[in-house]
């Protein structure tokens, strides 16, 4: 296996690729449409705002904000929870519409697509020409889109933002003013921009050994990018050896579910074909087979190295496109083959296990049955849990998707106002309203000095009404008191009632709620 060098050793300057990018993708995903000129929507993931809508960017929102920021900005704002699945689908007709301009095209991510660009600039007149075929295609199928060619994908996707063709051998030069915020993770930015190192010239200028020793693995991959190159060293194929899996059905399937589970296995497949030869993949080709002989392929990036449950779910995804525009319907004879093709390869860097790691086939087995779950249900529905820093039982537990890496939560604070121990042993999913009356049947008031008006008598919950037989509190907890926007005053009180119970409630704005249950 050869990196790609020319004779004097050198590695050689990747390809030529356009990139087209549609803005605003997960917008008009969730809406369906393009969202109007004075219409603020944002679309969030685990609470922070992914995409904006153009009035919402006026506003000030910016992607990364917390969604109840970016609320307190913008008067009117339409918040929507991410829908990849419809991303993905509705993304479709752009990828058909922009295939037919050349032989091999691969989609990014949903509203961003890539296409080798030195044949296509051949065949239809050159790169400009091409660039200017890409824009028509796109806004024939409703949407606005933007373009931009330079060598390899990354700088390409950055000239689409600013619709520019970098002429051949620039890249590094386009890319030495743009931030190094924009090259790598937030981590490794906020550590560069604290050494002084702002932009991605200024990181290309250091020298490849100092990096690696400083940065690891992930800092020598920012580093090729800002040298123009690719982010890892892609290597030939295997002579003579087939690394693509195939699925072949008895029967024809016209239902999504039976491909879904298929394509989990085939990940699996795919990436121990590949562990053999010590390679992964940067992009898989998705291929269905019809009864009829008709054949369906797409070929889907992944900005890394594609996990199982990164193909797993893609293909889940490609699937739901291609069942929505019914290409294995009746009317085909429904899909009698699924096959993955992996390309973009590079060496596998492997993982080093330690003595803490344990058995190691168990884990296999269960990461593999979580993925199975995550190829059907979506990447965030399963999750892992870990206690961290905050204030209320729930701020406690952070739900994380399985794969993914925990958000980092100050465990050991401080955090002023936090109720001490022993925690709730249950804590409710989301709120659950209650009502905490006196012995006059009136709502039970914490004033401004934390203390309560009149003693708890009656707890009322969506059971039933309880009596209260003993109380202790309230604790106050002021948040965020230096912004007006987002100041809450809170106050928790700990009550046993009639039935053995000890609950913790909590009241904000007069509105009690129950935050735990001490159960024993």
């Amino acid at each position: 296996m050869t990196e790609a060098r020319d004779e004097t050793g050198q590695e050689t300057a990747p390809p030529r690729v356009l990139a087209a990018w549609v803005p605003d993708w997960p917008v008009i995903a969730v809406l369906g449409a393009e969202p109007g000129p004075e219409h603020p929507v944002v679309v969030v993931e685990r609470g922070r705002v992914l995409a904006a809508s153009a009035a919402a960017r006026r506003g000030g929102v910016r992607q990364g904000q917390k969604a109840r920021s970016a609320r307190a900005l913008v008067a009117g704002l339409a918040v929507h929870e991410r829908r990849a699945d419809a991303e993905a689908g509705l993304f479709e007709p752009v990828a058909e519409a922009v295939g037919a301009l050349a032989a091999r095209l691969e989609v990014v991510r949903p509203g961003v697509l890539a296409l080798p660009a030195a044949g296509a600039a051949r065949y239809h007149g050159g790169e400009d020409a091409l660039a200017e075929k890409v824009l028509d295609a796109v806004e024939a199928v409703g949407h606005e889109c933007r373009v931009g060619i330079a060598d390899g994908l990354y700088a390409a996707q950055l000239a689409a933002r600013a619709g520019q063709v970098v002429p051949v051998g620039e890249s590094a030069r386009f890319l030495a003013p743009i931030p190094v915020s924009e090259l790598t993770e937030a981590g490794l930015a906020d550590l560069l921009g604290r050494l002084g190192v702002l932009t991605i010239g200024q990181f290309a200028g250091l020298p490849v050994g100092g990096v690696a020793d400083r940065f690891g693995r992930a800092g020598v991959a920012a580093h090729r990018l800002a040298r123009g190159l690719e982010a890892r060293p892609v290597v030939a194929r295997p002579p003579g050896v087939d690394l693509s899996v195939e699925q072949r059905f008895e029967q024809p399937f016209t239902v999504l579910e039976p491909l879904v589970f298929a394509a989990r296995a085939l990940a699996e497949h795919l990436h121990a074909g590949l562990a053999g030869a010590g390679l992964a993949c940067g992009r898989v080709e998705i291929e269905v087979e019809c009864a009829d002989g008709t054949r369906a392929s797409r070929a889907w990036r992944h900005e890394g190295l594609l996990s199982v449950g990164a193909v797993a779910e893609r293909v889940r995804w490609q699937l739901q496109a291609w069942q929505q525009r019914r290409v294995f319907a009746e009317g085909s004879g429904g899909a009698v083959a699924l096959r993955l093709v992996p390309d973009g390869l590079v060496r596998d860097p492997g993982r080093q296990l330690s003595l803490a790691d344990g058995d190691q086939e168990a884990t296999e087995r269960i990461e593999r049955a979580v993925a199975r779950v995550q190829a059907i249900l979506g990447h965030t529905a399963p999750v892992t849990v870990e206690l961290a820093g905050g204030r209320a039982p729930a701020d406690r537990v952070v739900r994380t998707p399985w794969g993914d890496a925990h958000q980092e939560r100050r465990a050991d604070g401080p955090w002023p106002g936090r109720l001490p121990g022993p925690s709730p042993t249950r804590v409710p999913a989301g709120p659950v309203p209650v009502r905490l009356l006196d012995a006059e049947g009136r709502e039970v008031e914490v004033t401004a000095r934390a203390e309560a008006r009149s003693a708890p008598a009656r707890l009322v919950l969506r059971t039933g009404a309880v009596e209260v037989t003993g109380w202790a509190g309230p604790w106050p907890e002021q948040e965020r008191w230096w912004d007006p926007d987002e100041a809450r005053r809170t106050a928790r009180m700990q009550v046993t009632v009639a039935d053995g119970r000890a609950l913790l409630l909590a009241v904000t704005g007069g509105r009690w709620r129950l935050e735990g249950d001490y159960d024993t």
